[in-house]
């Protein structure tokens, strides 16, 4: 069994090698790993079990979600929550009805399934929205609704698929206790998550001295704790989870360039992981008797459903016409509506695996073409950002001890600027230091009579509040490109 997954990893490892020049997403690659190792194709491996795939998703998730709060900071935030919030609690309730109704017009499906599968695949998906996404350069409002999103709009496709699986399977359900338990897994999940967070910063500058491979552990310590103290008390373990990481992503640490890279290494591993037993929980051959069901459902979701919940939630808001068009669009579906699909099968009502199926199919979908074409459509709405090139090298400041400096890249843009200047001719005040320059793949250790050039990529030790006055300092002795 070990010798199989070493076998699966290294296949992902070589296939991504070969299709990284097509921008294949790694979900994707993940995914059809997992596939083509599962019971269908070369069964080599047979996995059934929707139980415990339910279960170690909701471990990976948790890593994922983590690293996605980790990464937003607290600037990106605070000016998208009125929208981020609609869409992530009434954008769901509107999606589950619009694609209920028109589902159980045109499939002749009962209204309790059709509402079942509605519901299932209601909310947008973390995992496969931070995949996608971070490959791309976008502005910044669209990009964080986007993935704030789709990391807060969990509790409410949880709370309503498993209430709507009580109401299927005739258990006996209140309604104002679900609203009281939607609104406690969304406070107690923020709350607690921030409190675990806090709790973290504190530890992590408590033990300074001890060796950096504690903190990793530390690290991991407080992503499981932030899922598992939510959950112990019925709040939203995946919420608490992300606003862990998202306190601690926007305070001092030590170490905190080495946390940020040990974090988004775990986000990656569990995403890879995560996509891989889907992957092999799907038996592609069954997918042929529900391809109707399946294509229908991703159509009315992508074409009708999201783009009406979208425009519904932010009526009243000033957000432009293009960027609605773009968050319409980037509501992907992935690794969340596959797991709550298996909650029905668990509590006995897809027998066959049909609703897992149809579910599974349009999630394919929603990836591979939403996830192959969303950076096109940016682009064509005039929402991408130029990006900043990327060097094979990085400098970063590795230290325990409190420090007001800080290693900040500034890369002299040749659209914007031309000209060149030697350092020396700066004129930069003595606690300022350029300390390396990368040239295309080169590398310059600079002198005082080096000279920039537009293209060049600079690494500066600066203070902190100085940033801004240092790169206004650079970028002066450049002239503007004029048109």
């Amino acid at each position: 069994m070990l010798l199989t997954g070493a076998i699966i990893l290294i296949f992902l490892a070589l296939s991504a090698a070969f299709f990284t020049r097509f921008n294949v997403p790694m979900i994707i690659l993940a995914l059809a790993a997992g596939i083509f190792f599962g019971s269908d194709v070369t069964g080599i491996i047979y996995f059934d079990d929707a139980f415990l795939t339910r279960r170690l998703a909701d471990i990976a998730l948790v890593f994922v979600l983590f690293a996605g709060g980790y990464s937003i900071k607290r600037s990106d935030l605070k000016p998208v929550l009125p929208p981020t919030m609609a869409l992530a609690t009434l954008g769901v309730l509107l999606t589950m009805i619009i694609t209920t109704i028109v589902f159980h017009f045109l499939s002749g499906w009962t209204f309790s399934r059709s509402l079942l599968v509605s519901a299932v695949i209601s909310s947008t998906d973390a995992a496969a929205v931070f995949s996608i996404l971070r490959n791309r350069s976008l502005q910044k409002r669209p990009s964080s609704i986007t993935e704030i999103e789709s990391a807060a709009n969990d509790p409410m496709a949880i709370i309503s698929t498993t209430f709507i699986v009580r109401v299927v399977a005739g258990s006996q359900i209140e309604a104002g206790r679900t609203v009281l338990l939607f609104l406690w897994q969304l406070a107690g999940g923020v709350g607690i998550g921030l409190a675990i967070g806090w709790a973290g910063v504190w530890l992590f500058r408590k033990i300074k001295e001890v060796e950096s491979g504690y903190y990793y552990i530390l690290l991991i310590g407080l992503i499981l704790a932030s899922y598992g103290a939510a959950d112990l008390v019925g709040a939203s373990g995946m919420l608490s989870a992300f606003f862990a990481g998202y306190l601690l992503g926007n305070s001092k640490l030590p170490l905190k360039s080495a946390i940020s890279s040990f974090t988004a290494t775990l986000s990656f591993v569990a995403n890879a992981g995560l996509f891989i037993l889907l992957g092999l929980l799907m038996f592609p051959r069954s997918l042929g008797l529900v391809w109707k069901q399946g294509l229908l459902i991703f159509l009315i979701l992508s074409f009708i459903a999201r783009p009406a919940a979208v425009f519904l939630c932010t009526m009243f808001m000033k957000i432009p016409f293009r960027e609605k068009v773009f968050l319409s669009w980037s509501g992907i579906r992935g690794s969340v509506p596959i797991v709550l699909a298996t909650y029905p099968a668990a509590a006995g009502l897809d027998p066959d695996h049909q609703i897992l199926n149809i579910i599974f199919l349009a999630v394919t979908l929603s990836i591979l073409i939403q996830g192959t074409t969303i950076g096109r459509l940016a682009d064509l709405l005039r929402l991408s950002v130029k990006e900043k090139p990327k060097t094979k090298q990085k400098m970063e400041l590795v230290t325990v001890h409190d420090t007001k400096y800080e290693l900040v890249e500034l890369f002299i843009d040749g659209d914007l600027y031309e000209g060149e200047s030697s350092l020396s001719a700066l004129a930069l005040p003595s606690d300022v230091s350029i300390t390396m320059i990368a040239r295309r793949d080169r590398i310059i250790a600079p002198r005082g009579s080096t000279v920039i050039r537009p293209g060049d990529i600079l690494t500066i030790l600066v203070e902190e509040e100085r940033v801004g006055e240092v790169t206004d300092r650079v970028l002066s002795e450049f002239n503007k490109v004029v048109g």
